[in-house]
C-alpha cells in the first residue's frame, strides 16, 4: 500500500468502524445494577444520600424535608488504552492483523465501568467507605437510634442481593466523557517520523462509587436457603430514622461463576433436599462474569 494521508484516513475510518461495532455489540451489566450519572465537572457531590422521603397528611402549612447533608463525593478517572500500527504492516497491506486489536479496544472501552464496579468497588465493598463514612457492607450502620446490618460477613465468594426496583440504586457510575476514539497518525507527526508506528487508543472519563446501602446486602457465606433468607429479613427490616419501614423489597441476587449451581438451586429449583422450595422466584439471578 502507498502510504500517503489519503490511504491513512481510510485506515482510520475503518478502525473506527471496527471499535465502535464491537463497542455496540459488546454486553454490559452496570446498567442493571448502577444508577448512571452524568457528570459536567472534576467530580460530583451526593448530599441527598440517605434521605427516604415520606409522604404524611397534609395539615396546615407544607413541612419541607430538609435533605440529609452528607458529604459524599465521586471524582472523576480519566482512563485510556493505546495500540501502534508499524507502518511497514501497513505499507505490506497486512493491516488486517490488527483487526482484533482494533476491536478488542472498543469492547474493553464498553466493558470498563463493568469492572470499576464489580471488580474495584463491590468486592472491596467491606473496606470502602459509603456516604455515612462506614464500609458500604457494614454490621452497624446508624439510622437515628437504631443501628442495621447489610452485610453476611464470611470469607468466600462474594453475592449481593440488591432491591432494584427504585429511580435510586445502591450503586452509582458516573459519567463526565464518553468513551472516544483517537487517532495520532498524521504522516508528520513525531511517533510516524521517529518511530514508524501510527497510533490508535480510546479515552474516557468516568468513576463509580456506593449510591445507598439499604438497597443492598452482602455477603461471603455460602449461598443457601439459610442465608438468603437471613439477608431478605434483614433488607426487609430497614426503617428510616423516624421508625417507618422502607419498604425494602429484594429483586435480584448477583453473583459470579462459583456461586451459579447454588443460587440457581434457591431461586429456580421446585424442592431442596426433598422439601418444597419456598424461595422459588423470590428473587431474579444476576449472573456477573466479573466476581468469582
Amino acid at each position: 500500500m502507498i502510504i500517503n494521508q489519503g490511504s491513512i484516513n481510510g485506515i482510520y475510518k475503518s478502525f473506527r468502524v471496527l471499535f465502535n461495532n464491537a463497542f455496540t455489540d459488546t454486553q454490559t451489566h452496570y446498567q442493571d445494577i448502577a444508577m448512571v450519572v452524568p457528570s459536567t465537572s472534576k467530580e460530583n457531590s451526593y448530599p441527598w444520600l440517605g434521605n427516604f422521603p415520606g409522604m404524611k397528611e397534609w395539615i396546615g402549612e407544607r413541612k419541607i424535608q430538609s435533605l440529609a447533608a452528607y458529604d459524599y463525593t465521586i471524582k472523576n478517572r480519566t482512563f485510556e488504552a493505546t495500540v501502534e500500527v508499524d507502518r511497514e504492516d501497513i505499507e505490506d497491506d497486512n493491516i488486517g492483523i490488527y483487526t482484533p486489536v482494533v476491536a478488542e479496544l472498543g469492547r474493553a472501552a464498553k466493558t470498563h465501568p463493568d469492572e470499576l464496579l464489580f471488580i474495584e468497588l463491590l468486592i472491596n465493598g467491606w473496606t470502602k467507605l459509603c456516604y455515612d463514612g462506614t464500609p458500604f457492607f457494614h454490621t452497624e450502620h446508624v439510622v437515628g437510634k437504631e443501628k442495621y446490618s447489610n452485610s453476611g460477613g464470611g470469607t468466600g465468594a462474594p453475592w449481593f442481593l440488591a432491591d432494584l426496583s427504585r429511580a435510586v440504586k445502591p450503586v452509582i457510575v458516573q459519567i463526565r466523557k464518553k468513551p472516544q476514539f483517537v487517532a495520532k497518525d498524521k504522516i508528520t507527526d513525531d511517533n510516524v517520523f521517529f518511530q514508524k508506528q501510527f497510533i490508535y487508543g480510546v479515552d474516557d472519563r468516568k468513576n463509580c462509587g456506593f449510591g445507598l446501602w439499604q438497597l443492598m446486602y452482602g455477603s461471603k457465606e455460602e449461598f443457601n436457603a439459610t442465608n438468603y433468607a437471613a439477608a431478605r429479613a434483614a433488607m426487609m427490616g430497614y426503617k428510616k430514622e423516624n421508625g417507618t419501614p422502607i419498604g425494602i423489597r429484594p429483586t435480584h441476587v448477583i453473583y459470579g461463576p462459583s456461586s451459579e449451581a447454588n443460587v440457581l438451586k434457591v431461586l429456580k429449583a421446585d424442592f431442596i433436599d426433598s422439601t418444597s422450595n419456598i424461595w422459588r422466584d423470590t428473587a431474579k439471578p444476576l449472573p456477573v462474569p466479573w466476581l468469582p
